[in-house]
């Protein structure tokens, strides 16, 4: 994957693109943009990520990372030991502020209808699928998974932000009221 481009090329690579997310949105997040923000050549970024979506998965995998491993073997109620319904719950509520933090990176990294999902999202409703499960095993977990991730999709959050003007507390507490709807039956 990263042929023969440098670690520390590949890390100023990234350096500049999470900047650049951060002043100008997903806008200025061009192949061209970040390899003059990094002080290489545009050649070197599609060497290393071959295009934009190769970039912005990059970056939406390292700021993740944190994430799964906090939901796979971190503490409890968001890692293993609390029931299904604390963990569900924590998940969504947790991953609703990360997705608030980085919203810019993750409406950058959302595909068109259609495309498969980057493997960070299959990740992320594999784990709901299996609380879902737990929670209710006469329920379509699958279904049901799917649906509350794209619940708090980037471009829901985005517009339950902009058009809305919610924040990331009020989502958080609408989220736990909607949950609570499915874990207390």
């Amino acid at each position: 994957m990263a042929g023969s481009v440098p670690a520390a090329s590949c890390q100023r690579i990234l350096c500049a693109a999470r900047e650049l997310l951060a002043e100008q949105g997903a806008e200025g997040l061009t192949m061209q943009a970040v390899a003059e923000a990094a002080g290489v050549g545009k050649g070197t970024v599609f060497r290393r990520f071959g295009d934009r979506d190769g970039l912005t998965g990059a970056l939406l995998d390292d700021y993740m990372r944190e994430f799964q491993d906090a939901f796979l073997h971190g503490a409890p109620p968001l890692g293993p030991g609390a029931p299904a319904t604390e963990r569900l719950e924590a998940f969504i509520v947790e991953f609703i502020q990360r997705q608030a933090d980085h919203l810019d990176l993750a409406l950058a990294a959302e595909v068109p209808p259609g495309q498969a999902l980057a493997p960070t999202y299959g990740a992320l409703i594999l784990h709901i699928e299996v609380l879902v499960h737990e929670i209710d095993p006469s329920l379509d977990a699958r279904i049901i998974s799917a649906l509350i991730l794209s619940a708090i999709a980037p471009p829901v959050l985005h517009r339950m932000r902009a058009v809305l003007e919610v924040d990331s507390a009020e989502l958080q507490a609408a989220a736990r009221a909607l949950l609570r709807g499915l874990t207390t039956t």
